[in-house]
């Protein structure tokens, strides 16, 4: 893969890209991370009301489920 056409991004020092301006759309990816904060915040809020229900953590959930699922 040391073709340059493959190179999505030119090369750049570490940590250059934090502090350099880039040609990224910026609505877009705000409204990407909004989306995985909600998303992210709907799954905490269904682990904890899952937890609530069952009296199990999210790892006993998945255990209780593989055991139904098995037996």
């Amino acid at each position: 893969m040391s073709d340059r056409s493959f190179h999505y991004e030119p090369l750049e020092r570490f940590g250059e890209g934090l502090t350099t301006s880039r040609p990224w759309n910026a609505a877009a990816l705000a409204g990407v991370e909004r989306l995985n904060g909600r998303v992210a915040m709907l799954g905490f809020a269904a682990a904890v009301a899952g937890e609530w229900i069952t009296g199990h953590g999210p790892a006993g959930q998945v255990l209780a489920l593989l055991r139904w699922y098995l037996g």
